[in-house]
């Protein structure tokens, strides 16, 4: 068999992979049951209304166009900088953290902990001086062993960051808090500008509060979900890459529900002036 052939089949049986689970999958499945509930009943129109509404729904929502573009509008707001200064005070958000309960060895990262790695990073590029971790625990989302700002302190010695440069703040439950409770910290120590690291699609949400609170913010974005060549390649796509990217996907959804959360964020934090 001619070689060019055999790589043909490897690349169609990976395409393959990658595209048919998307029907087996609950969202793809129902997508599917949708659509042949529609062929059934196709000669009464005028019931399916709602059907094609949901169906409308899954296809804008949970392809890969929608959801990139929607998370650009956040992350790309704040891209890194091209300099930052040496012995700042750099603040990390929690939230990239997972505490060490059993069965888990020891604290672990989410898909949110670069935020921790690019703290850590700082540090020993010089920029970070002092470094305060803020995080609390939610009280209705169940107990943990530890705050958030205690995860990330044993996630970033272990990064060789020395403990005598932490500072710990661990009351707050969500992001206006943690702006709120780390000013106090700040302030005892008469620091008045800060590089605060967070991941890309929670900067600008985080650096208006910061900022409301009265400090020159230096944003340092972590955890970017779309890069220059993602972008590019998703608006150049290959037949394979438009098909597996056009079916309905949880994970388009869930990242959709991540930017929708932000500005909603945006939106209540500014209705109750905290930004």
């Amino acid at each position: 068999m001619p070689r060019s052939a055999g790589l043909w089949g490897e690349r169609m049986f990976v395409f393959l992979s990658k595209f048919l689970p998307l029907f087996v999958y609950p969202l793809g499945l129902a997508c599917i049951l949708l659509i042949l509930y529609l062929w059934v009943n196709r000669r009464q129109p005028g019931k399916k209304t709602l059907i094609y509404l949901v169906l409308l729904l899954f296809f804008i929502g949970g392809n890969r166009w929608t959801a990139a573009t929607l998370q650009r509008t956040l992350e790309w707001r704040y891209l890194p900088p091209e300099t930052l200064p040496q012995n700042a005070v750099v603040v990390v958000l929690g939230g990239g953290t997972e505490s060490a309960q059993y069965p888990r060895q020891m604290t672990e990262v989410n898909s949110a902990g670069d935020r921790v790695l690019y703290a850590a990073r700082l540090y020993h590029q010089g920029v970070a001086a002092n470094i305060l971790l803020s995080g609390g625990n939610i009280s209705w989302l169940g107990a943990r062993t530890s705050s958030p700002a205690e995860d990330m302190q044993e996630i970033i010695t272990l990064a060789g960051v020395p403990e005598d440069i932490l500072w710990l703040q661990g009351k707050s439950q969500n992001t206006y808090e943690d702006a709120l409770y780390s000013a106090e910290i700040l302030r005892e120590q008469g620091v008045e500008e800060i590089v605060l690291v967070t991941s890309a699609s929670h900067m600008p949400r985080s650096v208006a509060l910061f900022e409301k609170q009265g400090f020159r913010v230096i944003a340092a974005p972590a955890d970017y979900s779309i890069t220059e060549e993602i972008w590019q390649t998703l608006w150049h796509p290959t037949l394979s890459d438009f098909l597996v990217g056009i079916v309905p996907n949880a994970g388009n959804l869930a990242d959709i529900n991540s930017v929708m959360k932000e500005y909603i964020g945006m939106l209540i934090y500014s209705l109750r002036g905290w930004m």
